[in-house]
């Protein structure tokens, strides 16, 4: 993959909460001070992984790094016996072994092979079983919301109980309150850059490209739940750079996207925006991806 690429995606919730914050009861993400909502970069890419896992069904070239209950030395542990240096996990105290560069830069070479989320966004492996740290070509930002957003948090009932003791208590009325905080409307805007010179170190490839954006596209299409409500990619607007240092600064290209509410009050749907991009005199060397939604 020779080209830089930057990119800006575009969605909305409705009626859910996007990225809730375990350390504030899951209440969806602000900033305190602007009151904008937050969605960070380890969410969507939580989602592109859960769609490549989907979409790929576990191939040996697909696999993914950070997965639900994986066990990350583990597979620290498959590299080195695969690159045929087994022999240094034996009688290791608590499976800690560094080894030598050479060895951990074999096991790396192994793992961006064939972990997809690895040659993407990069990972720290240098735990246990030392594999090195690796930087991915591709990063993404915080996502903020357009306009500040106002969230209810919500009480629900469940017609059940856990155990027979809170049955008890009840008098067999079984019944057991929660809450559930919710966004009414938010339009959220994140930025991307794609690195070609990462993409050479780590093995990411055209086909891994294209991947991703079909990832992004269809991310929200197959991680449907009740908890966040209804969220869509409404727009992603790729650059792409004839150079691989780039035909021009990321931030002209974001300034060409225009986000304007045209409705008095609150924002209660996406088509209480206007949205414009300016693709007259983009910069010489710069164009819009196929790939693009815009």
């Amino acid at each position: 993959m020779l080209n830089r690429y930057d990119f800006i995606y575009v969605f909305d919730v409705k009626d859910g909460n996007p990225n809730g914050d375990p350390d504030a009861g899951n209440l969806p993400r602000i900033d305190p001070e602007t009151s904008q909502g937050l969605v960070s970069d380890v969410c969507i890419k939580r989602k592109i992984r859960n769609f490549v896992m989907l979409a790929k069904n576990n191939d040996d070239k697909y696999n993914i790094y950070i997965r639900e209950r994986a066990v990350l030395n583990t597979i620290h542990k498959d590299a080195y016996i695969a690159t045929g240096h087994g022999d240094l996990l034996e009688n290791t105290k608590d499976n800690k072994r560094k080894g030598t560069a050479e060895t951990a830069d074999e096991a790396q070479a192994w793992l961006c092979k064939h972990y997809y989320d690895i040659r993407t966004f990069g990972a720290v492996m240098s735990t246990g079983v030392n594999c090195g740290q690796v930087r991915g070509p591709v990063q993404l930002t915080i996502s903020r919301s357009v306009d500040p957003i106002d969230y209810q948090d919500l009480s629900v009932t469940r017609c059940a109980v856990a155990t027979e003791e809170e049955a008890e208590k009840q008098s067999g009325d079984n019944r057991t309150m929660g809450r559930k905080a919710i966004v009414p409307y938010g339009l959220y805007v994140g930025h991307g850059f794609v690195s070609p010179f990462f993409a050479q170190k780590t093995g990411f490839s055209e086909d891994d490209l294209k991947l991703l954006w079909d990832s992004m596209k269809n991310m929200f299409e197959y991680d449907r739940s009740a908890s966040r409500g209804e969220m869509s990619l409404r727009k992603l607007i790729i650059y792409k750079h004839e150079s691989e240092l780039g035909n021009a600064q990321a931030y002209e290209l974001f300034d060409r996207l225009s986000i304007v509410k045209v409705t008095e009050g609150a924002p209660r749907s996406f088509k209480d925006y206007e949205i414009k991009l300016n693709l007259e005199n983009l910069p010489q060397g710069v164009s819009i991806d196929s790939n693009s939604i815009v």
